[in-house]
């Protein structure tokens, strides 16, 4: 039984316009609010003393209405409880119900781009969320700096300096709902100032790509190598000026930018002012002790940082920060208050950090997806010795080489009709000449004690 005091329907709009008598009109406006679905099973409505104080009626119109809608199904009253919705106007769901009969969820979770939901630091977060909530002075419930809060402003810049080696000298730190809407603020000022297309990596993330589109700029495509973008290409294209890459661990190769290409590519901002977006795609995750640090921080006047929690917490968080030059800064911030993401979140997540909590967070997380990493390459090289792995030991993710003349779309629909979500390596090019078939296989979401399993179902699926 639902309890008396959870559940209630007290508020409900009710538009008691039209003929006859108020009883009437009111049964007509609660019959139309159950069946609309504002009013929904179980809820219970006010007593009828209640609500015929907040009408101004009698309580005998309200007692009739009600009386009504009881003889016709629509409530049930029962002495002693609240008067309650009845009808649902369709069979319940079963509790098993997926979100999509087109789309069932997969039983093995090989996508990329998702972390270990299974591992957010719950009480951790929800306990920094109680000390701001408490803590909090009561300006900051007002509407968020659309720069993002002070508190946490300092903080992650202090941390970004600490474990990034960025450099804030002329560079300004925004906070920004994800690393996203960060390249969208990039582009936007891109062309406002007059740009027409922004070089990206290919193959790349196609998110980001729709983002840039979504401005108006053009995006063109610059090859990849296992040393990272090719910055002959971009130079061959001095229509563009700016370029988006993911140094510290490319998507999807799974490469890192060279030292030699990373001077070469700041020469070629220095050389023709030109603007770097730095996404810092997966740098929080390296798993051979070897830490790589920021573009930004080598040449905070032409690059820009963006990145965010969606890897490293969950995209549910909606925080990511935005480390721009001086000379950008101003055109690059969005003065809406939407701009920036609720605050309470904001000095939760400062909170995190001044605690040492998101650190050892990390840690956790950076033992853990190492061993899955060792688990998924030494289980398909067991089950598919003739597929290479590929992809720095880094990252939430790694690709795996398909035998010369395989269909890899074929293979992602025969996994998914095994329970196995993969990607094709193709659907993340931009250019469509032939290459080599492939899958990105991502990590971070897969339980470990399910890798053996997903890899025998993908294996299946391969060699089918």
């Amino acid at each position: 039984m639902v309890d008396s005091q959870t559940n209630l329907a007290w508020d409900v709009l009710l538009d008691l316009s039209g003929s006859g008598s108020l009883h009437q009109r009111l049964t007509r406006a609660l019959r139309s609010a159950i069946t609309s679905g504002r009013l929904t099973e179980g809820m219970a409505l006010p007593p009828s003393r209640t609500l015929a104080a907040r009408l101004d009626c009698s309580r005998w119109s309200v007692t009739e209405a009600y009386a009504q809608l009881v003889a016709e199904g629509y409530l049930e009253a029962r002495v002693g409880s609240a008067t309650r919705v009845r009808w649902s106007g369709r069979a319940p769901a079963p509790r098993s119900a997926t979100p999509s009969a087109t789309e069932p969820l997969p039983r093995w979770d090989l996508a990329p781009g998702l972390p270990d939901l299974r591992a957010f630091p719950r009480r951790r977060w929800a306990d920094a969320i109680r000390r701001a909530t408490t803590s909090a002075a009561n300006a900051d419930l007002a509407f968020p700096d659309p720069r993002g809060h002070p508190t946490l402003r300092t903080v992650l810049g202090d941390y970004l300096r600490r474990v990034r080696g960025t450099s804030v000298t002329g560079a300004e730190l925004a906070v920004t709902t994800s690393a996203t809407a960060g390249v969208g603020r990039v582009c936007r000022a891109l062309r406002a100032d007059g740009a027409t297309a922004i070089a990206v990596e290919d193959p790349g993330w196609t998110r980001l790509h729709d983002a840039i589109r979504s401005t108006g700029l053009a995006v063109v495509p610059i090859g990849v190598d296992a040393d990272g973008i090719r910055v002959d290409e971009l130079a061959a294209r001095p229509d563009v000026r700016a370029v988006l890459v993911t140094p510290a661990h490319q998507f999807p190769y799974g490469v890192a930018l060279a030292p030699r290409r990373r001077a070469e590519l700041l020469e070629w901002a220095r050389r023709g002012s030109g603007l770097v977006i730095e996404d810092d795609y997966d740098a929080e995750f390296r798993y051979d002790g070897r830490l790589i640090g920021s573009l930004q921080g080598m040449d905070p006047d032409h690059v820009v940082l963006v990145g965010s929690l969606s890897k490293t917490l969950s995209p549910a968080v909606g925080i990511g920060w935005l480390l721009a030059p001086g000379r950008w800064a101003d055109r690059i911030g969005d003065r809406q208050p939407r701009a920036a993401p609720p605050t309470l979140d904001q000095l939760a997540f400062a909170d995190l950090i001044a605690t040492g909590g998101y650190d050892r967070h990390l840690r956790g997380r950076r033992r853990a997806f190492r061993q899955r990493r060792t688990a998924l390459v030494d289980a398909l090289a067991d089950r598919l010795p003739k597929c290479a792995v590929s992809g720095m030991a880094a990252g939430l993710h790694l690709t795996l080489a398909l035998p010369t003349g395989a269909d890899a779309a074929a293979v992602v629909r025969r996994a998914q009709r095994s329970g196995v979500r993969v990607s094709d390596l193709a659907g993340y090019r931009i250019r469509s000449e032939v290459s080599s078939p492939g899958l990105v296989l991502g990590y971070g979401n897969l339980a470990d004690s399910a890798v053996d399993d997903a890899v025998a179902h993908l294996a299946a699926a391969v060699l089918d």
